[in-house]
Formats: C-alpha cells, structure tokens, sequence
C-alpha cells in the first residue's frame, strides 16, 4: 500500500476553520502520516484572517501540517525510530522551469465554465505533482484536475471536501 502525501488547497483549510465534519474527519485520517500535510505559503494566505475563530481554528491545524520552507513551521516528515528523515520536495522551492510549467498550466488548463485561471491551485497541483504519490483535498476537483492533466501529473488522486 502507498502511502500519499496529504496536499491541501484553500477549500480544505476554509473547511477546516469552518469545521466542517467530512474536512476534519480526513484531517484526523493523516495526523499519522509519515509526510505531515502540506500547506503552501499562499495557500495559508488565502485563508488566514486575524479573527478569534480562524485563528483558533487554523492554529491548531498548522502544527499537524507543514508549510515548505517556512521557518517556524514543522518539518515535513515526522520522526521515526530511526531519527529525523527530510523531505527533498518542500525542502527545495520550485525551479525556474517548474514555475514556467505553472505558468502554462494556467494558459493551457481546460478548466470548468466560468473558471478563472489561479496560480496559486495551479501551484498546488504542482506540488503534488513534484511529490510524486500525493492526494490533494479540495473545495474544486475539477479546477484541480485540469491544473493536473495540464502538468501531466502522475500518481496524484484528488479528493473533494
């Protein structure tokens, strides 16, 4: 059995600050991953507000998740008896050819009606895509799929919150 890394979009962490049950109960399902759940920077900009209730909400969230490259957030593997293993992937930013590829997902994505490219799902799908065997929650599936089939992403399952 494979074990997927967790990547979530904006829609999982609004679900999440709004408790909703089915985005807290898939929250619940990774806290024992060996890959914490990733939540990239402009993800978390999305969302976060400086209100009682999402901070509250979010804080709690953020220390079972990673946010690449931040320095106060937790690693992205958890430890092992073995010590402390890494991940290359949230260790190491997009290269300048990944973020070329972002750009033409966003040109090229055959996305629903009415949809509007946003680069920051698209670098979600990017995300998962570096990790190889990931599965992204997500308020907008077919957004997600687009941005995917537009990277040629493999291996990565896409789960509605």
């Amino acid at each position: 059995m494979t074990v997927r890394v967790p990547v979530y979009d904006t829609g999982m962490l609004i679900a999440l600050a709004d408790r909703k049950a089915k985005a807290v109960a898939l929250h619940a399902g990774v806290r024992n991953t060996p890959h914490r759940a990733v939540v990239l920077g402009p993800v978390l900009a999305q969302v976060w507000r400086p209100t009682p209730a999402t901070v509250h909400a979010l804080a709690g969230v953020l220390k079972e998740c990673t946010v690449p490259q931040a320095r106060s957030a937790s690693p992205a593997m958890r430890p092992t008896s073995a010590g402390q293993t890494m991940c290359m992937v949230c260790a190491t930013g997009p290269d300048l050819i990944e973020w070329q590829r972002v750009g033409s997902a966003l040109g090229t994505a055959d996305l629903p009606p009415k949809k509007r490219p946003d680069a920051v799902d698209a670098l979600v799908a990017l995300t998962a895509a570096r990790h190889g065997s990931a599965v992204v929650f997500t308020s907008d599936p077919a957004d997600l799929d687009a941005y995917l089939r537009a990277l040629n992403a493999q291996d990565v399952h896409v789960v509605q919150v």
